[in-house]
């Protein structure tokens, strides 16, 4: 369990670990578990960054009240609505029910598909290019439909130069201790993994992975937040060639030696 976990001062890390689980969405196998990561970025007005699987509602809730102490959300913002994500949506929005949930046109209806609730009076719809100001932070909004569902989207936060990116970046396996990837052997201990999330979660998606890396090359990234694994804060240009060559179906330095 992280408790305030810091990524900057203003941006803390709500997410939760699942280490019980042995085929994730019922076919993948992920003998080194599952993270399900969250954030929140603390300005004056506060942002909550996507929920959490259901069978961790509870914990991810508790994580939430100890960064938010005794402030409320004012947005929650769905960047992507598979249950690992958004299934803990209905409880947060009953819990807060003056924030506002952030989305694209796609994003309402499946809230309304797959969530017995009125979302209509507070739901705020964004589009490409957007921005939503927070006081000192403000975030802009990229769509990045198809990796790996239409509704799909990532924010961009332009004070800490920090992209949140659904579930782009990230890897299978759950996290113990260590939230950053240059804190662990990524290389030895994740790339294997990282790789197998790629190619079973998004890799027949090549093309729209390739439009997202055109649009992450032109901005400064200093952290990358996916949904699943580690946060790049180091050697984040080093991660971003593996997905080049994963979504472009180039070998690697390795396969290319073998073969």
């Amino acid at each position: 369990k992280y408790m305030d976990t810091i990524v900057t001062n203003d941006i803390k890390y709500v997410g939760v670990n699942d280490r019980d689980i042995d085929l994730f969405e019922g076919q993948y196998r992920v003998e080194n578990g599952m993270a399900y990561n969250s954030y929140v970025i603390l300005d004056k007005k506060i942002a909550v960054m996507d929920s959490v699987d259901a069978n961790f509602k509870d914990e991810w809730l508790d994580n939430l009240a100890d960064v938010l102490g005794d402030k409320t959300p004012d947005y929650l913002i769905v960047q992507h609505m598979e249950p690992d994500h958004a299934a803990t949506l209905g409880t947060v929005l009953s819990r807060y029910p003056e924030a506002t949930v952030i989305g694209n046109a796609k994003t309402l209806p499946m809230i309304k598909q797959f969530f017995p609730m009125e979302v209509e009076g507070r739901f705020q719809a964004v589009k490409e290019g957007d921005t939503l100001s927070l006081g000192r932070h403000e975030l802009t909004f990229v769509m990045a439909p198809l990796v790996h569902w239409p509704e799909v989207m990532m924010t961009y936060d332009t004070t800490e130069k920090a992209l949140f990116s659904a579930d782009a970046f990230g890897t299978f396996g759950a996290m113990d201790g260590n939230i950053f990837a240059d804190e662990v052997n990524f290389e030895q201990e994740w790339l294997d993994d990282a790789r197998r999330y790629y190619t079973n979660i998004v890799g027949k998606y090549g093309t729209p992975v390739q439009n997202v890396l055109k649009k992450a090359a032109g901005l400064d990234i200093q952290y990358l937040c996916p949904l699943h694994g580690p946060v790049w804060q180091e050697n984040i240009g080093w991660f971003l060639e593996k997905y080049k060559r994963w979504s472009t179906y180039t070998p690697e330095a390795w396969a290319a030696a073998i073969f």
